[in-house]
């Protein structure tokens, strides 16, 4: 992803000369903020900073700045047990209370427990088709805000602003929400609507932004921030010679001014929470010529193209590898344009891992459609869907510099393709790089690379905090979270773990 200049400074503790000045945080937190902006004398680290600016990073933010959630003292959850379980601490937050037992037993569509209960307290029915609101009420008590900073390359929101605006969610638009500000809510003031239960990434990008103004969080987050380091190292000392607990952990990086100069920063924090999502390296496939530059990674590619003329209806196909939704999208993009086709992907088409074979027909009506497509056009006989054709169970394992992709079928035979250009839609890799060893030692699998699906982060399932080093968060896909809908269970995981922290600290 790109930064992008957004003109915000960071919070005025950090070091002197190394950042642009900015304007006093709350005077609520001012107590645990750094005193002189000016850097005369000793400066307290950064209670947590948090990487990453996208719905994780926004809705741990929102637990940090003292929004608590209560459970309703009028209202009785569908879940019996659950009920019962939070009938015996009325009038006790949900940040202080025992997440583990509260999540025993519930079972769902997220492998976090801790996920399956805010999912369940902030949407009680909804995997039932009901619409029962959320039994929690939040209550703003500023005196539980800790200091944080959250640093994103983005605008708030993160990764959606680099989505095609009129792409729909796979989720339905209301799992899309954030707590205290249902999306239904917001999208009727806004006079927008759903398009069969789901909404457009653009309306999604601009409500996160919005959450992060209407909540004002806004002198807590930095757009344009590069984190380029992060090393942790010895507790640091306090002023009477004892060791305080833990570890420090260093951040550096570059912050994207309005002019577009880079200003490096470090700072120092007692906890760093990750979540930085899993869409920053696409996936490649390490076949030869997959540098030459017809070969791209993402759709913006393929609309780019189309607009210059380089692929029309009267030119050679344009190669789409890959079988998840954004390959589709990038068929349903090509086709909307006339453009031809040629879609190859590893799995079968009755492969019951194949996304398609997943997703209900009556609320993905045009992924139903791709599926239609690539099933019937799977064989040489001419078809219904001219200029459109699929090759399942096909390996791209050649692309010549004439444009020409050799494909090989399950019986080792090679075919040669003309194409305009090659699209390689089979998903991301999250970029770490800025952790020592790329990260590679906090994965659940220190020998395999890092994956958000296949081997994210290790991390404890009721704080999210990593196995291998205490004060390291990790929220979102990179704990194995993929949808909005269950990452902000993480987020109170930390919050509830960081709070529990700071009532340990001696006063």
């Amino acid at each position: 992803m790109t930064p992008q200049a957004h003109g915000v400074a960071l919070p005025p503790h950090l070091p002197p000369g190394q950042l642009p000045a900015a304007s006093s945080p709350p005077a609520t937190a001012m107590s645990s903020w750094r005193k002189d902006p000016l850097g005369g004398g000793s400066s307290e680290p950064f209670t947590v900073v948090i990487i990453g600016n996208g719905p994780s990073g926004i809705c741990l933010s929102y637990l940090l700045s003292g929004y608590t959630p209560y459970v309703k003292p009028d209202t009785e959850h569908p879940h019996p047990l659950l009920q019962r379980k939070l009938a015996e601490a009325p009038g006790v937050s949900l940040l202080d209370q025992d997440l583990d037992y509260l999540s025993e037993g519930l079972e769902g569509r997220s492998q976090s427990p801790v996920a399956l209960l805010f999912d369940a307290l902030l949407r009680p029915d909804t995997d039932f088709g009901g619409n029962m609101e959320s039994v929690l009420t939040w209550k703003h008590q500023k005196e539980r805000a800790i200091p944080h900073v959250v640093l994103g390359r983005n605008l708030p929101g993160g990764a959606w602003h680099s989505i095609e605006g009129s792409m729909v969610t796979l989720s339905q638009g209301q799992w899309m929400g954030l707590p205290d500000l249902p999306v239904k809510e917001w999208m009727r003031r806004r006079r927008r609507g759903l398009r069969n239960s789901r909404a457009t990434a653009g309306d999604i990008a601009h409500y996160y932004r919005d959450y992060v103004t209407k909540k004002g969080l806004g002198h807590n987050f930095v757009s344009g921030a590069v984190v380029t380091a992060v090393e942790w190292g010895m507790p640091e000392s306090s002023g009477s010679g004892v060791r305080e607990p833990g570890p420090l952990f260093q951040v550096s990086g570059f912050l994207t001014t309005e002019d577009r100069s880079q200003q490096p920063f470090s700072l120092c924090a007692r906890n760093v929470v990750l979540a930085t999502g899993s869409s920053d390296s696409p996936a490649r496939l390490g076949i030869p010529g997959e540098a030459l530059p017809f070969v791209h990674y993402e759709l913006s590619a393929l609309e780019a193209a189309t607009r210059a003329g380089t692929v029309s209806p009267a030119s050679d196909p344009v190669l789409i590898v890959g079988a998840g939704l954004s390959a589709a999208d990038a068929v349903l993009y090509a086709r909307h344009y006339n453009i031809p086709v040629i879609h190859a992907f590893r799995r079968a088409v009755d492969d019951p891992g194949l996304v398609f074979n997943q997703l209900p027909k009556m609320l993905y009506p045009e992924y139903h459609k791709v599926y239609q497509m690539l099933r019937e056009r799977s064989v040489l006989s001419p078809g219904p869907y001219e200029g459109y054709r699929s090759l399942p169970e096909h390996r791209l394992v050649l692309l010549k510099e004439d444009c020409q992709a050799v494909l090989q079928d399950p019986g080792g035979l090679q075919k040669v393709f003309g194409v305009a250009l090659v699209l390689v839609l089979i998903g991301s890799h999250p970029d770490l790089s800025f952790l020592p060893a790329g990260g590679a030692n906090l994965a659940m699998d220190p020998d395999q690379p890092l994956s958000a699906k296949r081997n994210p982060i290790d991390v404890d399932p009721f704080t999210y905090q990593s196995t291998h080093q205490e004060g390291l968060y990790a929220v979102g896909p990179l704990a194995g979270d993929n949808f909005v809908r269950f990452v902000q269970g993480g987020a109170l995981a930390v919050a509830n773990s960081l709070l529990r922290k700071e009532a340990r600290k001696p006063p």
